[in-house]
Formats: C-alpha cells, sequence, structure tokens
C-alpha cells in the first residue's frame, strides 16, 4: 500500500468532504480516505498496482475540486 497527502482546492464545508471521500473511496485499490478541510489534504492508501495516481486525481477533479500540482 501507498500513502499520499493530496493538496485539493474548494473543499469548503462537510458536503465537500462527502463527494470527495465517496469519489475516491469508491475506487478498486483505495483502501482509505480522509480528507482535512482546515489544511485542504487529502490522505489516500491505496495499492499501486490496482489504482494509479493520475486515477484518484481524476475522481477529485470528477466532483469539481482542483488538485494543486505538486
Amino acid at each position: 500500500m501507498k500513502k499520499e497527502t493530496i493538496q485539493v482546492e474548494g473543499m469548503s464545508c462537510g458536503h465537500c468532504v462527502s463527494a470527495v471521500e465517496g469519489g475516491v473511496g469508491e475506487l478498486q485499490g483505495v483502501s482509505n480516505v480522509k480528507v482535512n478541510l482546515d489544511t485542504g489534504a487529502v490522505d489516500v492508501e491505496y495499492d499501486p498496482e490496482v489504482t494509479s495516481r493520475k486515477d484518484i486525481d481524476e475522481a477529485i477533479d470528477d466532483q469539481g475540486y482542483d488538485v494543486v500540482s505538486a
């Protein structure tokens, strides 16, 4: 398993948390996802052999939020 913290812009409320956690959490290979509204961070634990970082970024984008480039 790989753990990453992804910076995301545009999240401001509980609905944002639910949308991002739900969208990313539905991906195969993702075992844990946690949003921190205060820091704009999304902590993700996933299997890189099943899901790519690009897939995770796209799932966040699909929910209407912007991933900050590393």
